[in-house]
């Protein structure tokens, strides 16, 4: 059945950061785009340089949507085709909108009605970096749980954040709700490696560790400069942060390392090798094509995050999300710092047969995707 968009709203929300972004509204159905705060210098710019007021404007004067007609995904290219430039978030949050329309809120069902499988969910439980006003250098670090079902993942990464709260006697947490405790780096991997070890025995579970470095935040002037990586600041050269990140995947057993090298460092990523590990590029990808194919030209990654709004475009990342099935690179579906309570992303995963989910642990914008996930399942 063809859907027309009858009514289209705009208005500005903000974002679990306090920052405003732009929620759209498509025949009663309504979406919010997130932002980051560790944003790579190649994704699409959230916004134009007009702001947000503009988009707001100009979504509620779009007159030209009324006279196509959507019934399936890729009609949403129709939209991408005649919208000048209105910024990604603006973009994103129109086509959650005409999908949330379009399914009548059902969106992984009428995506893929047979989608069988839930994500695995890496659960951010300790952090700092750009997320943080104080604390460790990595910006995450993170669970990777094993388990029988979506909803046992995520009970166990819950249980295992609460114990490591109390273990580091820390109250302070990150944007995305990670727990930020002043210390080393080296000292909260190992203090989270041993609650995790612990907490696995008692549950007779697996879980792994995982980090998101985040190295393009500490590469500046030709090092990588960290404020207190074993107990005092240290400038790392290239090839001590290959080093650097060998031994921290061999010391903690990590199943999972994202952008341990700057944005532009494809050769570097392709130094570190670790069988079980996922090596895996966010701000080195961007969701972009062109910087995918040069990642795997270089043998860079095993691995890539994808977000929406970082090309601001769900044709495109569906896209990348197919290709890098074909090339046998897992994927991971991405939240962002500045959060909404839009759970769009939890059906994409499911409907597009992605591997991996971030969405955090701790709040509610996070806590949106994951009990998503778990209504979901229950619908499977």
């Amino acid at each position: 059945m063809w859907m027309k968009v009858k009514k289209l709203l705009a208005r500005k929300v903000l974002n679990s950061r306090g920052e405003p972004t732009i929620e759209v509204t498509v025949n009663g159905h309504s979406a919010a785009a997130p932002s980051g705060a560790s944003v790579g210098s190649h994704e699409a710019p959230a916004f134009p340089k007009q702001g947000i007021g503009f988009c707001v404007d100009f979504m509620k004067s779009f007159r030209e949507i009324e006279s196509v007609s959507f019934r399936e995904f890729d009609d949403l290219g129709k939209v991408e085709h005649i919208l000048p430039t209105v910024g990604a978030n603006t973009v994103i949050a129109l086509e959650y909108a005409l999908l949330k329309a379009m399914s009548k809120g059902n969106v992984w069902r009428f995506l893929n009605p047979g989608a069988k499988k839930l994500p695995v969910p890496l659960g951010n439980c300790v952090g700092g970096g750009a997320h943080a006003k104080r604390g460790i250098d990595i910006q995450e670090i993170l669970l990777v749980p094993e388990g029988k079902d979506f909803y046992e993942r995520y009970f166990v990464n819950k249980y295992i954040y609460n114990k490591i709260g109390k273990v580091l006697n820390v109250r302070s947490r990150t944007d995305e709700g990670a727990w930020a405790p002043v210390t080393s780096d080296m000292n909260a991997l190992s203090r989270v490696f041993d609650v995790v070890k612990d907490s696995a025995n008692t549950l007779n579970m697996k879980v792994g560790i995982g980090v998101d470095w985040a190295a393009s935040q500490l590469w500046r002037h030709g090092a990588y400069r960290y404020k207190n990586l074993k107990g005092g600041s240290q400038n790392l050269t290239r090839q001590q942060q290959v080093k650097l990140i060998s031994e921290v995947i061999s010391r903690f057993k990590l199943r999972y390392v994202e952008d341990p090298f700057e944005e532009d460092a494809f050769d570097d990523f392709g130094k570190v090798k670790a069988s079980g590990t996922l090596i895996c590029g966010d701000d080195l990808v961007c969701t972009g094509m062109d910087r995918f194919k040069e990642a795997l030209r270089h043998d860079s990654v095993n691995c890539i995050i994808v977000k929406p709004n970082q090309v601001g475009s769900l044709i495109k990342t569906k896209e990348i999300v197919d290709f890098a099935a074909k090339k046998h690179i897992a994927t991971v579906i991405s939240h962002r710092s500045g959060e909404t309570l839009d759970a769009t992303i939890s059906h994409l995963a499911v409907a597009w047969n992605i591997p991996y989910i971030k969405t955090g642990i701790y709040g509610d914008e996070r806590q949106a995707k994951l009990k998503e996930l778990i209504k979901i399942e229950k619908e499977i």
